[in-house]
């Protein structure tokens, strides 16, 4: 009796260990950084900060937002990219995404769309540009801080093949760094052969179920264990992001992946 009681109780304080893991996974922000060495990177780009997210898919982190917006604010960043699915097709309010950028006005706003836009009519094009958000459709950015520049580009989703990078690099007149936003990450090929310095990108999830030393257990796309899957990829001058991003599709559930905010700064190299 006593061996049935223990095993009862053990089965018990393990489903609630599982479930407040499940729990922590599935709304504890992470803070991601990463460092990215940038060959010619112009003095007054020296340290300078991006703050990317990615795939929001609808949800809320607290009344408007206030849980994500005061973890965001606390945090030190030049310029934003968000790299689409700020809405998710089952749930298409535009509420939590337009609470999130409000909480961010105060810095530049760079956006491109993911094929969750456009599975809703890309409808929040316009409430973003209300905002001042500055939409990148296979374009792009002269980022100016006195007398130096940087590029900042975008094409839209490459995962429904509407990316058009060729027409997002017409009018960039010159060699300085380039920074492209794209919502999924097989833009990574077309980049590297266009020597794009940094790409950030989103879509994966992480894999939103990730295990140990394995990965990412399927990205869409790309099938079981994929290879692009979360994290910086390098390849010749040319790195990619994968960020984790902040929401969920399908099903709401994360494993061995936290939802994140990413900061990537900008130093020169060598």
């Amino acid at each position: 009796m006593e061996a049935k009681l223990l095993s009862r109780r053990t089965f018990i304080l393990g489903g609630i260990a599982t479930l407040s893991y499940l729990y922590f996974d599935l709304h504890s922000i992470a803070v991601k950084r990463y460092t990215i060495k940038i060959s010619k990177l112009p003095a007054e780009f020296q340290g300078f900060t991006i703050l990317h997210l990615t795939d929001l898919h609808s949800k809320e982190y607290g009344d408007s937002q206030r849980d994500l917006i005061e973890l965001i604010n606390r945090q030190q960043f030049d310029a934003v990219a968000i790299t689409g699915d700020l809405v998710d097709k089952s749930n298409p309010s535009m509420k939590p995404a337009i609470s999130l950028v409000k909480g961010l006005q105060s810095k530049p706003i760079f956006f491109v769309s993911g094929n969750h836009e456009w599975w809703t009519n890309y409808q929040i094009k316009s409430s973003l540009e209300d905002q001042g958000v500055h939409i990148l459709e296979n374009g792009h950015f002269k980022y100016n801080i006195g007398n130096s520049h940087i590029w900042i580009m975008g094409v839209d989703d490459p995962y429904l093949g509407r990316d058009q990078l060729e027409r997002a690099i017409a009018g960039v007149s010159d060699s300085e760094p380039k920074v492209l936003l794209a919502h999924a990450p097989n833009i990574f090929s077309k980049a590297i052969n266009r020597k794009i310095d940094l790409v950030l990108v989103g879509h994966t999830h992480g894999g939103q179920v990730r295990l140990p030393l394995v990965g990412a257990v399927a990205v869409p796309g790309q099938g079981l264990f994929p290879e692009l899957d979360y994290g910086q990829f390098t390849a010749g001058s040319t790195n990619m992001i994968i960020n984790g991003g902040l929401g969920e599709s399908v099903l709401p559930i994360r494993v061995y992946n936290r939802p994140e905010i990413v900061l990537i700064t900008l130093v020169s190299f060598p």
